[in-house]
């Protein structure tokens, strides 16, 4: 089949890989002309620009977008749409607001091209895993990509079935579904990602529990010098929390127990602030994603005002005086 791919960052680069060794015509796009010429030489038929693109594609078109949410995504879409004509499938494959796609699909619905929103998951790993989707958009547009979307997942795999989701069908077990109309894709991602969050904090949360068990604040009969490596690697072998972003934690602590080269500045991508604004919108409580967020902006910040008020508050109610530091080993 073919597919335009535009952006060629490390998802789109090696989302297109994967298509072309899987047998599909791949047209690429992107702001370095040095990425369409390198995906150029692996196959792909490289570009100059957006219609470029579109007049190297046969009808019906079909382009997906990997370009960040936002401004850049807004501006590839209308430009993509003023090209394209009736019957045409724009793909936004990136990380939008769910939101956005419900306008941006009502826009081009107006002029007959369909838009599909898909949420992907899989990073740097995709390429040989495979990439886990989740996709809204109209059905029959979405059948009619199917070849894309099997070729991108990872397919059922070695991974023991459910019992019983057998007689369910469905791709679910192949990696990737349609999980309803416009922005349905993103909004099942976006919470996805906000549960990522939780169970990255809790993990972190645990292991410096660990790191500071040898504090000389405790009594010295219940001060342990734990090896990290060496839990994190046991928790992976049929523990209850094992999981990959378990296995990458080991990865990264048998590289450097001490994790000296990172500076704990934790970015958040914009899902977890939207999971949680959904929640509030449906009052629903979620108190360790909500947490998970505010524990990444406090990691951007040393010590804050209100952290200072709180000194000043317990120092006046209870004549408690700050330490200048707090020793940690």
């Amino acid at each position: 089949m073919q597919l335009g791919m535009v952006g060629l960052g490390r998802m789109g680069a090696n989302m297109t890989r994967r298509l072309m060794r899987g047998g599909h015509q791949l047209v690429v796009s992107d702001l370095s002309p040095d990425a369409v010429k390198g995906l150029a030489g692996e196959g792909a038929t490289g570009s100059s620009s957006l219609a470029d693109l579109v007049g190297k594609l046969s009808a019906p078109r079909a382009a997906w977008v990997m370009v960040p949410s936002g401004d850049p995504t807004q501006k590839t879409v209308e430009t993509l749409l003023s090209l394209m004509q009736s019957g045409d499938t724009i793909i936004d494959g990136g990380n939008s607001y769910f939101k956005d796609d419900v306008r941006r699909s009502q826009m081009c619905a107006a002029k007959g091209v369909h838009y599909v929103d898909v949420g992907t998951s899989g990073g740097v790993w995709g390429l040989e895993r495979g990439y886990c989707m989740m996709i809204g958009g109209p059905k029959e547009t979405v059948q009619r990509l199917d070849p894309i979307f099997k070729t991108l997942a990872p397919g059922r795999g070695d991974i023991p079935r459910t019992p019983g989701f057998d007689k369910r069908g469905g791709t679910a077990e192949n990696g990737y579904i349609h999980c309803g109309p416009s922005g349905a894709g993103h909004f099942v991602k976006m919470v996805h990602n906000g549960i990522e969050y939780g169970i990255m904090q809790a993990y972190a949360e645990g292991f410096d529990i660990f790191k500071n068990a040898t504090s000389k604040g405790l009594p010295e009969n219940i001060r342990y010098d734990l090896n990290l490596p060496d839990i994190a690697e046991v928790w992976r072998r049929g523990s209850v929390i094992s999981s990959w972003l378990l296995d990458l934690t080991a990865m990264a602590l048998v590289e450097n127990p001490t994790l000296a080269e990172y500076g704990g500045f934790v970015q958040d991508s914009g899902e977890g602030r939207w999971t949680i604004q959904a929640a509030i919108e449906e009052a629903v409580p979620a108190e360790v994603l909500t947490a998970s967020l505010y524990a990444r902006f406090r990691s951007r910040q040393e010590h804050t005002f209100a952290d200072k008020m709180l000194s000043a508050m317990r120092q006046k109610f209870g004549g408690h005086v700050e330490p200048k530091s707090l020793e940690k080993n």
